[in-house]
């Protein structure tokens, strides 16, 4: 090699060249389509759920026509979802910080019998009872905090444990007793309030659909625009990081079952609406519905990722088939088996997307 050769091969435009940037820019071209998909959906998990809404809608649309796409039948399934999406908030929360409260359907219609009893056999006004109830609510979230931040007990167990002791105070207080709707509606009518119904160009909404959009909104502003909504990420995605980084753990975990517990009051309150009367058997399987509308919706298990929105989409999408598929005339069973392959499809894609951080 002669010396103008080997000057230019130890030049800086020659090492320039071949270095990082260099390195970089091949790996850039190495991405593929699959990849990009894969980052995107890392960053907007909420996109999944809303691609699935978007495709279930058009087919039960393009085969049923009219009948599905009438105002009454889409509005029919935000009302029948509100009572579910509500708590599914109240869920999400807990999720995002990598827990899970089973105690969600109880509290919620602990609630609601605390609201009735309050005003029915307390002779309290409504108003007063209706802010017991939710003060109730609140109690059985924070004590699920403490327990689960304090003590450093696992969410599972002690939200089941918390279910159990729910479910049996709501039996034991209420004696098994049903409040009749005309009983409500003459003596304490702003327990039904979230069940009246505004119309709007045909379509129906209730002030209980109203309010779970309401409580969309604020949710998604507080975990997206404040300080407490990125420790919830935090949390979920590292507690000890978070720990070291100076955020309060214990506090913020104890604000979150707090603020959960709260929103399935709320809930009771609404589906006080819903029914017109106030039973404590209702609402037996709204604690797995909403663990079905969160992980359909994106959020994942493992906490630290995911939206209210995403959960949203995922309670929208159960009930698009659910009355796609009744208004085809298909067994009920068959809503089952299609929510259960999307269960599992939707884990199974988080991990997946779990793989860009890996």
């Amino acid at each position: 090699m002669s010396e103008a050769e080997s000057r230019e091969a130890h030049s800086p435009d020659s090492s320039r060249n071949s270095g990082p940037d260099t390195v970089a820019a091949f790996d850039d071209h190495r991405h593929s389509l699959l990849d990009r998909i894969q980052h995107k959906l890392h960053a907007r998990p909420e996109f999944v759920p809303l691609i699935v809404l978007v495709i279930s809608v058009a087919i039960f649309g393009l085969t049923l026509g009219g009948k599905f796409f009438s105002p009454f039948a889409l509005t029919l399934i935000l009302q029948q979802v509100a009572i579910v999406g509500i708590v599914g908030c109240a869920q999400s929360l807990v999720i995002l910080t990598a827990g899970i409260d089973l105690s969600v359907g109880a509290i919620m219609v602990l609630s609601s019998v605390v609201m009735g009893q309050f005003t029915f056999r307390y002779g309290l006004p409504a108003e007063l009872a209706l802010l017991c109830g939710l003060a109730c609510g609140a109690l059985c979230g924070f004590i699920n905090g403490s327990l689960v931040a304090l003590m450093r007990l696992p969410p599972f167990i002690v939200t089941l444990g918390m279910w159990q002791i729910v479910l049996a105070t709501n039996f034991l207080y209420s004696a098994n007793e049903t409040i009749r709707s005309q009983d409500i509606e003459a003596q304490a009518p702003i327990l039904q309030f979230l069940g009246e119904k505004v119309i709007i160009g045909g379509a129906v909404f209730t002030y209980g659909v109203i309010g779970l959009f309401l409580l969309v909104l604020l949710l998604n502003y507080l975990l997206t625009q404040t300080a407490w909504g990125r420790h919830v990420y935090a949390i979920g995605d590292d507690p000890d990081a978070a720990e070291l980084a100076g955020v309060r753990v214990a506090r913020i975990r104890i604000s979150v079952y707090t603020l959960a517990g709260l929103i399935c009051a709320f809930a009771g309150w609404a589906l006080i609406g819903r029914l017109g009367s106030v039973s404590p058997t209702s609402g037996q399987f709204t604690n797995i519905e909403s663990i079905t509308a969160v992980v359909i919706g994106g959020i994942s298990l493992f906490g630290g990722r995911g939206s209210v929105l995403g959960m949203l989409f995922g309670a929208l999408i159960v009930g698009v088939f659910s009355l796609g598929l009744r208004l085809v005339g298909t067994d009920p069973q068959w809503t089952y088996l299609l929510i259960g392959v999307l269960i599992i499809s939707a884990v199974a894609i988080d991990q997946w997307i779990r793989k860009v951080s890996a």
